[in-house]
């Protein structure tokens, strides 16, 4: 008999701390639908004490989301346990996930609170919780580095308490695969109620070894739940990357011995999904989801390919969801068809007129690129234009001139709070001639620190580009992202996004790493 490996995925939670990536609701609810379909066990849809905002979002992914259980983070304190619980209200299935740090240097410089004191809250914050709802989740922040016998104590007291996971994260990414394995181990073999609980790994990317980390957490340690987000998405060097936890206990189920819910043909458009609403692109060469993932330039693995699969490959495209990225729709496609296109990509639009608007765009992108992938219609729903927040700033025309020995010239009309606004400006190039037209006029006085151009489909000269744009304001960062045929008009949308994003985002308290 083969235990079941539980997958928590913290995308929109841990993932969305990473610099510029903050999502809207109808995002994190776009993303909370495809973990859904790719059979994520648990979905942590955010912090729900952190603003409004992130209750809102919690509290619209527990009302959607039926197969998944869906958590909210807290911090050990009564007030942000009762606001995770009522955002969870209308869950299936709810889960508040608490934590406080335990680690000598996070207890004095941070929390400024003895080992005493932090005991008691986590015991307190626990039975407080389990008054709640039934699935409770704890976590001692920074845990690797903290006293082993001080968190043994820790961890027994909130078990007692009714605790159901325990998760054991190593925060600031410090972990080597066998230390941390038998670390884990160590833990289960010293608390004596260890086995009333299902123990859980959190690691971050700081050294590249976060998917071996807490593979070891699984196979030397016991723990039975891993904690990852899509791509690896997260601050810093990112978290354990979800993609990869999956295909490597999948793969090498000989050596695991584990049973994994995911249906792993959801992961490609998973990641293309998170990719394109974050603004962060997929390296070439990263594991599972990468463009170059299973793509042999080597003649002689290309040889070896053609006449044996297994000769190479250890893996299937197919099984990963590669299969998906095919032609669907073109300009001579009906309304109904292409309805049906943005159920199957997960997309809800909120009324028939968003979604005539939205067919409007997908008729007016056929017109200008003869074949529409998936990819093109989750940029297209992504848009301001056809979302149903209108947002402060969008894009109505751009014109620009670009000639060898000349100095580029931008004239480009965008509205401000539906008022129409017309900005030109001279620069060193179009894009910087065009961004320099809106700034004339906006002054936001945001710092550019990010810009990059990345194809949405491969293959063509014809595919969209999408453009990222990162902006820094007073300690603020956003993404914004925008797609065009034309690459000066998708940085023109991205820019705009990102000022949207500048204007709208709330103050948010912080959470653990």
């Amino acid at each position: 008999m083969s235990d079941k490996l539980i997958i928590f995925d913290t995308t929109l939670r841990d993932g969305e701390q990473s610099p510029g990536a903050s999502m809207t609701k109808d995002e994190k609810l776009r993303i909370a639908r495809q973990l859904e379909r790719l059979k994520v066990d648990v979905i942590e849809a955010g912090f729900a004490a952190s603003s409004n905002g992130d209750f809102d979002c919690v509290q619209a992914i527990a009302n959607t989301i039926k197969d998944s259980t869906v958590c909210s983070l807290a911090r050990a304190n009564d007030r942000d346990i009762s606001r995770a619980a009522e955002a969870l209200k209308g869950a299936s299935r709810a889960r508040i996930h608490t934590f406080i740090a335990t680690s000598p240097l996070h207890m004095e410089k941070k929390l400024r609170m003895t080992p005493d004191q932090v005991f008691e809250q986590a015991k307190q914050s626990v039975r407080f919780a389990r008054n709640l709802v039934d699935d409770i989740e704890f976590s001692p922040e920074d845990g690797y580095r903290s006293d082993i016998d001080f968190l043994c104590r820790v961890l027994e007291a909130v078990i007692n308490e009714g605790a159901t996971t325990l998760n054991i994260p190593d925060t600031v990414g410090y972990a080597v695969p066998e230390l941390y394995g038998n670390f884990i181990h160590t833990l289960r073999e010293r608390v004596p109620n260890s086995d009333k609980a299902i123990w859980s790994v959190h690691c971050h990317n700081d050294l590249g070894m976060a998917v071996a980390n807490s593979l070891a957490g699984v196979k030397i340690g016991g723990a039975r739940q891993v904690e990852c987000t899509i791509n690896g998405l997260g601050e810093r060097a990112g978290n354990c990357s979800l993609e990869e936890i999956v295909m490597a206990v999948k793969t090498r189920r000989d050596y695991f011995n584990l049973d994994i819910g995911i249906d792993t043909t959801q992961i490609v458009p998973a990641s293309r999904m998170v990719s394109q609403t974050t603004g962060f692109v997929v390296q070439p060469n990263k594991a599972v989801v990468g463009a170059n993932a299973f793509a042999h330039a080597s003649g002689i693995h290309q040889d070896g390919v053609l006449k044996a699969r297994d000769t190479y490959e250890i893996m299937r495209a197919e099984d990963v969801g590669w299969s998906a990225n095919k032609i669907v729709l073109g300009k001579l496609s009906g309304r109904n068809a292409f309805k049906q296109r943005l159920q199957d990509l997960g997309i809800e639009m909120a009324s028939e007129s968003e979604i005539n608007t939205a067919f409007a765009a997908f008729k007016e992108l056929a017109d200008r690129k003869s074949e529409i992938f998936d990819e093109d219609i989750l940029a297209l729903c992504s848009d301001e234009s056809v979302t149903a927040e209108k947002e402060r700033y969008g894009l109505v025309s751009l014109s620009q001139r670009s000639e060898t020995g000349e100095r580029p010239h931008a004239e480009v009309v965008f509205t401000v709070e539906g008022k129409e606004i017309r900005g030109s400006s001279d620069g060193n190039g179009p894009v910087d001639a065009s961004l320099k037209a809106i700034e004339s006029h906006v002054k936001s006085g945001a710092e550019l620190v990010l810009y990059s151009v990345n194809a949405i489909t491969s293959g063509s000269t014809e595919s969209q580009g999408e453009v990222t744009v990162r902006l820094q304001l007073g300690g603020r960062v956003v993404n914004g992202v925008g797609a065009d045929p034309d690459i000066v008009v998708a940085s023109a949308k991205a820019y705009l996004s990102a000022l949207n994003k500048l204007e709208s985002q709330a103050e948010r308290v912080a959470a653990q790493g």
